[in-house]
């Protein structure tokens, strides 16, 4: 009976470990296929092959991190149950958790190719270009403001109540509770989402930016209230972006990005 104790004392740690380890390959080969494809707002976002799979990479990378409690929660309280392997039902969740940010990404790619197709070139940064990109951002500080965001955003940060309630059993049953509890991360992080797709999609910057404040937001003891804070940089940020030049945002009408993406 202690051995037994004894091994589920480590599989939360083990799951830690696993979890970050695949959050820091993620971000290597993020790094790897993204480095010197910043082309500004407006990034061509290839074939949907490839965009799938870098997607399905920054995902890890920028998600997992401020995941993690909720997955250490969720193993915790599958070995509490004693419904199986914890390890086995944790990656189910995690994948059922990506699943919901990949269909994310197909609706914005979908989104970028019908905007691409039926835009005209309206949308050139010569054009209305940066009055779009910054109405994006402005559009992601509202959105901060809003109850949606501060009941998705509570969700992530609490996992009890959706433990105790929207508990499921099986595999089939954690890849269900992965699925809603990114669907609720969706709900919480859309619109800073939006900034990086507004920004530079490609860019390794404003990705990592983008990253660290989805974490503070859902792991920090204040990150309830750093919404509002967000909230105005956001607003500034979209002004700045319609009106002026602002730093780190690379300019679309400049010359391409170095290396090129599969068609």
């Amino acid at each position: 009976m202690a051995v037994l104790q004894a091994r589920r004392s480590q599989t939360p740690a083990t799951a830690a470990v696993l979890l970050v380890g695949i959050a820091l390959l993620a971000w290597i080969v993020t790094v790897g296929r993204m480095r010197g494809m910043d082309a500004g707002p407006g990034t061509d976002l290839g074939g949907l092959g490839w965009f799938v799979g870098i997607w399905l990479t920054m995902m890890a990378a920028m998600m997992l991190p401020s995941a993690l409690p909720m997955a250490l929660a969720f193993t915790r309280a599958t070995e509490e149950r004693a419904a199986g392997s914890a390890l086995a039902a944790t990656s189910v969740f995690v994948a059922g958790y990506l699943a919901a940010w990949t269909a994310y990404g197909l609706a914005a790619y979908a989104c970028f190719r019908a905007l691409d197709s039926l835009a005209g070139g309206v949308l050139a940064w010569d054009r209305a270009g940066p009055y779009v990109a910054g109405g994006a951002v402005l559009a992601a500080g509202v959105y901060q403001l809003t109850p949606l965001k501060e009941a998705c955003l509570r969700h992530c940060r609490t996992p009890l109540f959706f433990f105790l309630h929207g508990w499921r059993d099986g595999r089939l049953g954690a890849f269900r509770m992965g699925a809603e509890h990114g669907a609720y991360c969706v709900g919480c992080c859309w619109g800073l989402m939006l900034v990086l797709f507004a920004l530079g999609v490609m860019s390794l910057f404003w990705t990592a930016v983008v990253a660290a404040v989805i974490f503070a937001e859902k792991v920090f003891p204040q990150g309830m209230r750093l919404r509002f804070l967000l909230a105005a940089g956001l607003l500034f940020l979209g002004l700045w972006l319609a009106f002026g030049s602002v730093p780190g945002v690379t300019d679309p009408s400049g010359p391409g990005p170095s290396v090129q993406m599969e068609p």
